[in-house]
């Protein structure tokens, strides 16, 4: 623990020390240039001229100044922009909500639209259906004899047995054997599906 505190307080006088030489240099500016004029006097070539200019001089002060108004100004046109920017996000980011809400609205009417029309489609085909049933057979098979075997077996399947059975034996033999080759087709299909 004591080596601990001795390393700490070794490190404090290390940075103390160099604080104590930076303030010596900043108040000592007219002994560094004297130095500077000896090591020169004694015909020393590498050493750098003196700085002829004052930190604290009007022109360095104006030009620093003018450095600091631009970069404002700078920053003042790229938070400008980047403001801008977030506004043209925001008013696209609410088009784009309202879009969705708009067509998440006509996929609901479009749902509700076909299931209407679905059934509909339904209720016309077994209202159509419970016609064909209540028909007299010979009357119904005239009217399947004109239908395609694929349209007239759609319905013979939706048809209560007793009245497609007396239909079909009111149907020419050729006509009522396609029609039961396309029901038999359709649930040798569902079978193996």
């Amino acid at each position: 623990m004591s080596r601990r505190k001795q390393t700490g307080r070794g490190v404090l006088f290390v940075i103390a020390a160099l604080l104590a030489a930076s303030g010596l240099v900043r108040l000592g500016g007219p002994a560094g240039h004297a130095i500077a004029r000896e090591v020169s006097n004694r015909g020393v070539d590498n050493v750098p001229p003196p700085l002829a200019c004052d930190p604290a001089s009007p022109e360095i002060s104006d030009a620093i100044l003018a450095e600091l108004i631009d970069r404002e100004k700078r920053v003042d046109e790229t938070e400008t922009r980047q403001r801008e920017t977030e506004h043209t996000l925001r008013v696209a980011r609410a088009e784009i909500e309202e879009r969705l809400t708009d067509m998440r609205a006509a996929e609901e009417s479009l749902r509700a639209t076909m299931a209407l029309a679905e059934t509909a489609a339904e209720s016309d085909l077994a209202r159509l259906t419970a016609v064909y049933e209540n028909m007299k057979p010979k009357d119904a098979a005239g009217l399947f004899e004109q239908m395609s075997p694929d349209f007239a077996a759609g319905f013979m399947g939706m048809m209560r047995p007793d009245a497609a059975a007396q239909i079909m034996a009111a149907l020419d033999p050729a006509t009522a054997y396609s029609i039961s080759v396309v029901l038999a087709g359709r649930n040798a299909r569902a079978a193996s599906e």
